[in-house]
């Protein structure tokens, strides 16, 4: 029973990962209210009704989208002591390479998307305010200061990886993530003056 139970769960994962790729591609060539299901069934390969199985419809998959990518970015937070992070801040972007290799599809498409600027902006805002409350509990500071060193972490990392996605890629992930840490953590620690 456990082995069909596993084989439902990957069929399950496989058909909901190809579900969320098409709906990524299509976000590069059309505005996200002119995507249909049938769009999105014929480029995942499946039936409309396969698609209903999962999602009741289209602003569905985008808000499990958006929620996977701030839920990783909030466990990444999570899982590490912070102010041990913001000395060895590698281990974040070591942990952020690992997340983007997984699904480099989605990200990729969602990352080159030129038209659908309001998406990648909720998904920065869901960022924010779930690293807000974590940074909140490890650190003693104005929410003000707290509030221009987030938007200057996550936006200019998303920016950093949407440059990176729409070149030629030839430094992987993890070379990027590298340049990103020293300098974003860097700056981070000049600016609250932590003494570390």
């Amino acid at each position: 029973m456990q082995n069909n139970e596993r084989t439902v769960d990957r069929r399950v994962l496989k058909t909901k990962r190809a579900i969320k790729t098409a709906f990524a591609r299509l976000l590069g060539e059309k505005e996200l209210n002119d995507i249909t299901i049938s769009d999105i069934a014929d480029l995942a390969d499946i039936n409309r009704k396969t698609f209903y199985n999962y999602y009741a419809g289209v602003y569905e998959v985008v808000d499990e989208i958006e929620n996977e990518m701030a839920a990783n970015f909030e466990a990444i937070l999570t899982d590490n002591d912070f102010k041990q992070s913001l000395t060895h801040p590698y281990r974040i972007f070591e942990k952020l390479t690992a997340v983007i290799n997984t699904d480099m599809d989605v990200f990729g498409y969602m990352m080159s998307m030129n038209a659908n600027v309001n998406l990648s902006t909720k998904i920065v805002e869901k960022m924010k305010a779930r690293s807000k409350a974590i940074v909140l509990s490890y650190i003693d500071e104005d929410e003000d200061r707290i509030d221009l060193m987030l938007e200057f972490m996550i936006s200019g990392l998303m920016a950093v990886y949407k440059q990176w996605f729409n070149s030629d890629r030839h430094a992987d992930i993890g070379t990027i993530n590298d340049e990103v840490s020293g300098l974003v953590f860097q700056g981070v620690n000049g600016y609250l003056h932590l003494d570390l």
